[in-house]
C-alpha cells in the first residue's frame, strides 16, 4: 500500500514523526516522560481531545505530511497501552533493569494477559476526523512490551511476547478499520537483545503486524533525548553499528517501513543499503537537543541517505520521540524538517532555486 494515493499529500518524501509531541502545560507538566495529569473524569478526557487537536494543527500549520496524534491522549508510549490489559497488575511492582541501561519500578503480569476491549481505536477515529491527509499510529512492540514488566506468571520472555502480539494484532486492525494508515510498532529494546530478535522478536513482530493492509513500520531508535539514554550512547564508540544486526532480518520480512535515528547520530548512513528494497524513515531532526536544525541541515542528511535508499522509498522524520523538548523547539523542528524536505524535493525535481551547500 502506498501513503501519498490513499490521501493525497506528496508523492516524494512525505515528512512524519516518530511519534509524541510535548504535551500543553495545562494538560501535563511539560518537558517530563510519565507526567501525570493534571485534570480529571471529563474534563481530561475533553483536554486530551483538545491537545491532539492542536498536535494536528501544528503539524499540518508546519508542513508535516504523514499526520499523528503526537501520543498527546497516552501518559508512556508502552505503559498507556498495558494499563488498559488484563493480567497486569500496577499494584504490584518490582524493580527491573530497562533495555538493560537502567533501572525502573514497573508493574507486574500477574496472570494471562487480555484485552477486553479496543486501547487507542476512539482517539484513532478521533484523530482521522482532524485531517485529510495520511494518518500514522503507533503501538509499543512485543519485545519492548515485555522489557517494561516484571513477568510472574509466564516464566519466558518468549511466550509473553508472542501473547503481546496476539492482543496487538488485535488492535491494529481495529486501527486500521478506524481510518489508520500506518501503523508503527516501536521496538527500541530491538537495539539491545539481538539473539532475542533473531529467535524470536522478528517473528513476533510480524505476528503483531498479520493480515493488515495498512502499511507497517517498525521504529528502532536510542531512546528519547534523556540523560540515560545520552550516557549510554556515549559509550557506544565512535559508530554504532547496532542497526546491523537487525536490518538483515527486518529486510526478509513482511514489515513495510523501517524508522531509524540518523542526524547528530554516530550510526554509519550506509547500513540503510541492509534494508534495501524496504521504505526508510529516516530521523533528520535530533531529539536530544534543543538547537533547531536548519533546513539546509536536513536537506543534507536526507541527501547522504539518498546514496542507499530510492528516494520514493524516503521519509523524512525525527530520530525518535519529541515528549521531552520545550515545546516551542519541538514545533520549529517540525517546521525545518518539511523546510529540508521541501528542499531537496526541488533539488530532486531541478527546480532553478534547489542549489545546496554540499549538493552534487
Amino acid at each position: 500500500m502506498s501513503v501519498a494515493p490513499t490521501r493525497g499529500g506528496p508523492a516524494l518524501l512525505p515528512t512524519s514523526i516518530v511519534g509524541s509531541l510535548p504535551k500543553p502545560a495545562w494538560l501535563a507538566q511539560p518537558e517530563v516522560l510519565w507526567s501525570p495529569w493534571k485534570l480529571e473524569g471529563a474534563v481530561l478526557d475533553e483536554g486530551r481531545q483538545d491537545a491532539l487537536r492542536v498536535a494536528v494543527q501544528e503539524q499540518q500549520r508546519r508542513g508535516i505530511d504523514i499526520i499523528s496524534d503526537g501520543e498527546q491522549t497516552r501518559q508512556h508510549f508502552v505503559t498507556t497501552f498495558i494499563e488498559n490489559l488484563d493480567g497486569v497488575d500496577f499494584e504490584q511492582r518490582e524493580t527491573v533493569r530497562i533495555r538493560d541501561r537502567y533501572d525502573a519500578s514497573v508493574p507486574t503480569v500477574v496472570g494471562a494477559v487480555s484485552r477486553k476491549q479496543p486501547v487507542f481505536v476512539k482517539d484513532a477515529a478521533f484523530l482521522r476526523q482532524q485531517t485529510d491527509r495520511p494518518i500514522k499510529w503507533a503501538l509499543p512492540g512485543p519485545m519492548t512490551m515485555i522489557d517494561t514488566l516484571y513477568d510472574r506468571y509466564y516464566g519466558s520472555r518468549e511466550k509473553l511476547a508472542w501473547e503481546f502480539a496476539t492482543i496487538l494484532n488485535q488492535e491494529a486492525k481495529e486501527l486500521e478499520a478506524a481510518g489508520v494508515d500506518i501503523i508503527q510498532f516501536d521496538e527500541p529494546a530491538f537495539n539491545v537483545f539481538f539473539d532475542e530478535v533473531k529467535d524470536w522478536g522478528v517473528a513476533a513482530l510480524e505476528r503483531a503486524a498479520e493480515g493488515l493492509r495498512a502499511e507497517t513500520a517498525v521504529h528502532i531508535c536510542y531512546g528519547y533525548g534523556i540523560k540515560v539514554n545520552t550516557d549510554w550512547k556515549a559509550t557506544l564508540g565512535s559508530e554504532w553499528r547496532q542497526y546491523e544486526e537487525t536490518f538483515p532480518l527486518l529486510q526478509g520480512s513482511t514489515i513495510d517501513i523501517v524508522s531509524l535515528e540518523s542526524h547528530n547520530s554516530r550510526v554509519p548512513m550506509d547500513l540503510i543499503e541492509l534494508i534495501r528494497g524496504k521504505k526508510v524513515m529516516l530521523g533528520a531532526v535530533d531529539v536530544a537537543s534543543d538547537d533547531v536544525e536548519t533546513p539546509e541541515e536536513v536537506a543534507r542528511t536526507l541527501r547522504r541517505a539518498l546514496e542507499f535508499v530510492d528516494a520514493d522509498k524516503l521519509i523524512p522524520s525525527s530520530n525518535c520521540g519529541m515528549a521531552p523538548l520545550p515545546r516551542d523547539v519541538a514545533f520549529a523542528k517540525l517546521s525545518a524538517l518539511s523546510a529540508g524536505a521541501e528542499l531537496l524535493r526541488a533539488e530532486l525535481a531541478g527546480g532553478a532555486d534547489a542549489r545546496l551547500p554540499g549538493a552534487a
